[in-house]
């Protein structure tokens, strides 16, 4: 699954949306990690919401850059979304979700475009089908269950 890097933004649009991204990068509270990250995600009607990545004491509630964008997004009534966009200040490669973010952004289509982009405005593109293959999604919500259980 191996990508190759783009060297700059598709579109006017996406050049946008990563330079959002890198700013909410540099609003990133990590006094633990010092392992900043921004994302940005643009709506299917046009709006960018940005997000970084929020430590706490308890590691546990740290909540990541992509999750806080979805969150904005959704707070504001947006439930369709085309790209988001991820960086780090990781040099020589990039940075993905981790799997809680997978999931999450899997929650509003698996068609979505993630952009993952380096501190040089370099980019890699993949779909979120690509990332999470097994996504649990809505849709396994209306399968038929089993009305029994099988015990030995």
């Amino acid at each position: 699954m191996e990508k190759n890097i783009v060297h700059t933004p598709p579109s006017v649009e996406l050049e946008e949306l990563f330079r959002e991204a890198h700013l909410a990068k540099h609003r990133a509270y990590c006094p633990y990690s010092k392992f900043r990250v921004g994302a940005a995600i643009l709506t299917s009607s046009g709006k960018i919401y940005s997000g970084c990545n929020i430590e706490n004491a308890s590691y546990p509630l740290t909540t990541c850059a992509e999750r806080t964008a979805v969150v904005k997004a959704v707070s504001e009534g947006e439930l369709s979304f085309q790209a988001i966009a991820i960086t780090s200040d990781i040099e020589a490669s990039f940075c993905g979700p981790c799997g809680a973010c997978r999931q999450t952004i899997a929650e509003f289509g698996l068609d979505i475009d993630i952009y993952l982009i380096n501190p040089k405005n370099e980019c890699k593109m993949y779909k979120i089908r690509e990332l999470l293959p097994l996504a649990f999604t809505p849709r396994d919500l209306q399968k038929t269950r089993a009305t029994h259980d099988i015990i030995e």
